[in-house]
């Protein structure tokens, strides 16, 4: 598609792409500099008084406040993320930094999560701004770094310098939720209420250094590899929480299937099976590996990070347990931890995101669900604003759109990425 026929909104979700704003966590980073400034033009473009705050060197935050009809109204904070998770070119079919436009889809870091989002807020935004229309209360428009490290460098500490910018807010969306699955054949929107806790955790393992030819019985490594291998196999239980019974009760109704085998109704989802399936019971995942310097030397340590998705409450209870799994003689180390949310699938926000799905999607159910993994709303949730997912996107059935998170060849559907944009400025226009 030529730069004339691509909507706006794939337009700056492309230009988005193009800035490699990779983060590689641990404070290693390209840094969202431009991507911020970029994201500034475009506000400033609109009327609106961008502001920046770049705590760190080029972990740079950027918002800027849209006034409503009703200032008595608590405003509403609509944000995104500049960062993205990087990308291994040689494991995509296109450069993951060209914004590649191919087959109707656009495609690259970013695409899923969630410079989509990003390009559709404020394309959302910019519908209402040219069009005269205000928004029902003040919206508060913040682009936040950092997000793929947990925010310690992003929303964590915008929330600690900047409190002043969510002045009045109470209630806030962002990213993973209002997009459609296919379960049996029937499309739903899933709407995030709630997000799993974080445990981000290191597992140390001592032994005795040593010459790699010896007999050797005291070796860090094969220490750590059986504890993360215990880590790694464990089938964690189902636990259900109000939401996640919310979401079965809802697809039992859309499919007439049982809700009693939470696992079995998740497979009827398609691509969208493991995603679901995360969100009934605590998961895991070793994610990284460090040890030793030479082939022939036995080092004296070894780590591993591991990636811990935890149900809200049952956090101190899995720690307890991984470091049964783990055994004696492994340490574990806590590099990041966050809290677990879960709201009620109730109130005026609730009802104006179901609305608004409805009148460019009529007919279709939404139903609640819990993240799996988390946002930047557990940053906002510290200063007493409730957050939710809400990205609205009209998606393929055959799209394994959730597997995509953090995957390769990451793309979204151009005519998704308007639909998205329609919905969220009729959201912000009523809401």
């Amino acid at each position: 598609m030529s730069d004339e026929s691509l909507p706006e909104v794939a337009r700056i979700a492309r230009d988005l792409i193009r800035i490699d704003t990779s983060n590689y966590g641990g404070g290693r980073a390209n840094g969202e500099r431009e991507a911020a400034e970029y994201v500034g033009d475009k506000l400033a473009s609109l009327g609106l008084k961008p502001e920046f705050y770049e705590p760190v060197p080029r972990r740079t935050n950027v918002m800027a406040r849209v006034p409503g009809r009703n200032p008595d109204r608590p405003a509403l904070v609509v944000h995104g993320h500049l960062d993205v998770v990087p990308a291994m070119a040689e494991d995509w079919s296109v450069d993951p930094f060209e914004g590649v436009v191919r087959d109707g889809m656009l495609w690259g870091r970013g695409a899923v999560d969630m410079k989509n989002m990003d390009a559709m807020i404020l394309t959302a935004v910019a519908d209402l701004q040219r069009s005269g229309r205000q928004p029902e209360r003040d919206l508060i428009l913040t682009f936040f770094a950092d997000e793929e490290n947990g925010g310690v460098e992003g929303s964590t500490l915008v929330v600690r310098d900047r409190p002043e910018w969510f002045a009045g807010a109470t209630e806030a969306i962002s990213e993973v939720g209002g997009y459609s699955i296919t379960v049996d054949d029937h499309r739903a929107y899933l709407l995030q209420v709630g997000e799993k806790a974080l445990m981000w955790l290191r597992l140390v393992a001592k032994g005795r250094a040593g010459h790699g030819s010896r007999y050797h019985e005291d070796n860090a490594i094969t220490r750590l590899s059986e504890a993360v291998a215990a880590i790694g196999r464990t089938r964690w239980p189902i636990r259900l929480t109000p939401t996640t019974r919310a979401l079965l009760q809802g697809l039992g109704d859309l499919t007439g299937r049982p809700v009693d085998d939470p696992d079995a109704l998740a497979a009827a989802a398609g691509p969208a099976e493991a995603f679901l399936r995360s969100t009934f019971r605590t998961t895991a995942n070793p994610t990284m590996l460090n040890a030793g310097y030479k082939h022939n030397v036995i080092p004296g340590t070894a780590e591993a990070i591991i990636d811990v998705r935890v149900i809200p409450g049952t956090e101190d209870d899995v720690l307890a347990e991984l470091q049964r799994i783990a055994g004696d003689g492994i340490g574990i180390e806590t590099v990041v931890r966050d809290i677990g949310m879960e709201t009620p699938f109730e109130g005026d926000l609730v009802d104006a995101m179901v609305s608004s799905l409805g009148r460019h999607d009529p007919g279709v159910p939404v139903i609640p669900y819990l993240l799996g993994a988390g946002t930047d709303n557990k940053a906002l949730a510290s200063i007493g604003i409730t957050g939710y997912g809400f990205a609205p996107l009209r998606l393929p059935a055959d799209l394994d759109f959730t597997g995509m998170f953090h995957g390769v060849d990451e793309r979204v559907p151009i005519e998704s990425l308007v639909f998205g944009q329609r919905v969220l400025a009729d959201l912000l226009s009523t809401c």
